[in-house]
């Protein structure tokens, strides 16, 4: 029976929290929305948001497998994440920012074939599960009952991690990130950081898969990232509000959940979509404003 939600908040928020695995659900979700805000970022920011999409489906034959071999699905998340963002890296045409059509042409057609070839291997795992593959619709779109404290803690240590090499690799990842050829020139191996940058964004799909499921973590990775591109043009502050904007859909989607019989993803993307709006609406009136600015001084100097 779904829960019922009144009208006081802090009674709400008492139930939300007297279970031990919607505790456990949002120590997950805090994590993951941290990493995924943080590293959403660059990956908006480099135009490599198919590769982002395509790792997270990745994560989705690596679940199934580690389902069919008996083990955690964690591992396999993070195990074909890792692997996919280093083929990815590894193959002529892909890993780097998108500095120009004819480039951005030929990523996409190398990503797409890696991701229609791990998405063939998913759909193959589950044809050979012989069992009824129960957390299938869990893998596809994430629940909030299934985070063990074993989950947690892998999460934990695989986001500290992430973070901490994120932050050594934030100078020369952006200026990579903003002019690939200029950063190379300066002596800045651009595509070495950005194979890095790819592992980096695997772990963060890889985490986000556990909670939002493999075809909604889009949901975390681009649209807070996305929002906060719109809101400023200033990359720490952009990190930051990424990071805020996705700890709010997160925290709010999963106490929504708790009260709805709906699953946590279609919230939290609902949510994220929502922010998204928002911040370009924000950005489409604050252009045209600047816009009509522009217009008016000359008139007055003019008349002056």
């Amino acid at each position: 029976m779904t829960p019922g939600l009144s009208w006081n908040v802090v009674d709400d928020v008492q139930q939300l929290l007297s279970f031990p695995f919607m505790v456990n659900a949002l120590r997950a979700g805090t994590i993951v929305a941290i990493v995924a805000g943080a590293i959403g970022y660059f990956m908006v920011l480099r135009r490599q948001a198919f590769v982002g999409h395509t790792l997270a489906l990745i994560g989705f034959p690596g679940a199934a497998g580690a389902t069919l071999l008996g083990i955690s699905a964690g591992f396999g998340y993070f195990g074909f994440c890792i692997a996919g963002a280093l083929i990815i890296a590894a193959l002529p045409g892909a890993g780097r920012a998108s500095g120009g059509l004819g480039r951005y042409g030929e990523e996409s057609a190398v990503i797409g074939t890696v991701q229609g070839f791990a998405l063939a291997c998913g759909f193959l795992f589950v044809s050979l599960y012989k069992g009824f593959l129960s957390g299938l619709n869990d893998l596809l779109f994430g629940t909030i009952i299934g985070v063990t404290n074993s989950q947690v803690l892998v999460l934990l240590i695989a986001g500290v991690v992430a973070l901490l090499v994120l932050a050594a690799l934030a100078r020369p990842l952006l200026f990579a990130s903003v002019d690939p050829d200029v950063a190379g020139a300066r002596g800045v191996p651009v595509r070495l950081v950005g194979a890095a940058f790819l592992v980096l964004l695997g772990v963060a799909a890889a985490g986000t898969s556990q909670v939002t499921g493999s075809l909604l973590v889009f949901a975390l990775l681009v649209a807070p990232a996305a929002a906060a591109s719109r809101l400023t043009a200033r990359p720490a502050v952009g990190v930051l509000l990424s990071v805020v904007l996705a700890l709010a859909v997160t925290w709010v989607g999963e106490a929504i959940a708790y009260f709805s019989p709906y699953p946590i993803g279609f919230w939290v993307t609902t949510l994220a979509f929502a922010v998204f709006l928002l911040a370009s609406a924000y950005r489409t009136a604050a252009d045209r404003r600047a816009g009509r600015a522009r217009t008016t001084t000359p008139q007055l100097s003019g008349a002056s």
